[in-house]
């Protein structure tokens, strides 16, 4: 009883989670949803594009049910190039991927137990449970979304996680100039910056 439970938990917040990655797209231009946002160079539809490669893996490779078509392999000797978009790859390109990627997940989800046996050969304990496999690819998806949120709020100033609703009442750039200023006079009374 646990054990459906548990997995229909999971795989709820799972689904949910992966709209919410693609409702970050939403309004924004192809320059941004590609443009690095970060030192690192990370960027909105890099992570979705990482996303897919991920849920292809951990829930096609690892239970020996390979996602079909060309993918880049765990194995790969430069992962880093898989979390951002090419210019000839297109976003509805990458969106579908990454529809098609949790389509076969949940295919895999679907038809095996929550305590079906896998492999993670590039894990340290590679043997693993489809329960293990479905907390790290949650966890993950929504460290992700995390990333997502601070991205798309450098864009436009927004965060939500449902179309059109951002979180709490709209504010206007006064608000949140004078809320920033406030931030950091308490980071320097706390102590000075490094360097």
């Amino acid at each position: 009883m646990i054990d459906e439970f548990a997995k229909e938990y999971l795989h709820g917040e799972l689904s949910d989670v992966r709209e919410t990655m693609i409702l970050k797209l939403d309004g924004l231009s192809e320059y941004d949803v590609r443009r690095p946002l970060t030192h690192t160079g990370t960027n909105l539809l890099g992570l979705i594009k990482h996303l897919s490669t991920s849920e292809a893996w951990y829930f096609g490779d690892v239970f020996r049910r390979p996602f079909p078509g060309q993918w880049r392999r765990w194995d790969d000797p430069s992962p880093i190039d898989g979390m951002w978009a090419a210019a000839d790859e297109s976003r509805a390109g990458i969106v579908d991927r990454y529809r098609r990627a949790w389509e076969h997940s949940d295919a895999t989800i679907a038809a095996l137990d929550i305590d079906s046996r896998g492999d993670v050969p590039w894990w340290p304990r590679p043997d693993v449970m489809l329960f293990n496999i479905m907390v790290h690819v949650l966890t993950e998806t929504n460290r992700h979304a995390g990333h997502a949120d601070i991205l798309r709020e450098q864009l436009v100033g927004a965060v939500g996680t449902e179309a059109g609703i951002t979180d709490g009442p709209a504010r206007d750039a006064a608000f949140w100039a004078d809320r920033r200023a406030t931030i950091e006079r308490a980071a320097r009374a706390a102590g000075p910056p490094l360097g």
